[in-house]
């Protein structure tokens, strides 16, 4: 069973909505205070739009909530292997500095819902939006800046992310920081092409 398709509402996350809903704890602080207090103002400076599922039958629980922008991916910046990575199944007269890809800037869960695999299949329902037919912009990526943590790393490699750089030392220097400095997120990707190619 798909339990967002069949037992919840897909809506956008608007301030009508926040205002009606009871508080989303996902129980991360972070992302605690966005989803409850600054999704409306990303949304107002078009800097980002969220959306989320709420429960059918108590449409004030929102059981999980995520917010995409534009983005792409610049592969000059990229090391020489993970460059040839990312450009192996584009044709070669197709290959360009920047591919198209969209950001997942955040993405929680309900606490009461974690254990269900919520996450996972919150996860497909992006994935499939963005290879829609009707989907209004060309996308061939979707990355993430994930929390640099065991528990949202293994969750973004358990639905088939990779990094975008292959360790933390070469991230680190591509952004300018030193090498020895602790990442706070690391830069994940999903090619869509291959979720396409199974349609």
């Amino acid at each position: 069973m798909n339990f967002l398709l069949e037992k919840c509402i897909f809506k956008p996350l608007d301030e009508t909505l926040i205002k009606q809903c009871s508080n989303f704890n996902c129980e991360h602080n972070d992302l605690n205070e966005f989803f409850n207090n600054e999704a409306i103002f990303y949304s107002n400076q078009l800097l980002g739009k969220s959306y989320c599922f709420v429960l059918q039958e108590d449409p004030s629980f929102i059981v999980c909530a995520f917010t995409v922008s534009n983005d792409s991916i610049n592969v000059n910046i990229i090391p020489g292997s993970r460059k040839q990575k990312v450009n192996k199944d584009i044709p070669r007269t197709k290959q360009m500095k920047r591919y198209p890809a969209v950001l997942i800037g955040r993405l929680g869960v309900n606490k009461d819902f974690k254990g269900k695999h919520i996450g996972s299949e919150l996860m497909g329902f992006i994935k499939s939006w963005f290879i829609d037919p009707y989907n209004k912009t060309g996308c061939r990526y979707i990355v993430v800046d994930s929390y640099n943590e065991d528990g949202p790393l293994k969750y973004y490699i358990s639905n088939n992310f990779e990094y975008l750089f292959s360790t933390e030392e070469q991230e680190a220097k591509s952004s300018g920081m030193q090498e020895k400095d602790h990442l706070l997120t690391r830069l994940m990707y999903f090619d869509l092409i291959h979720l396409k190619s199974m349609k």
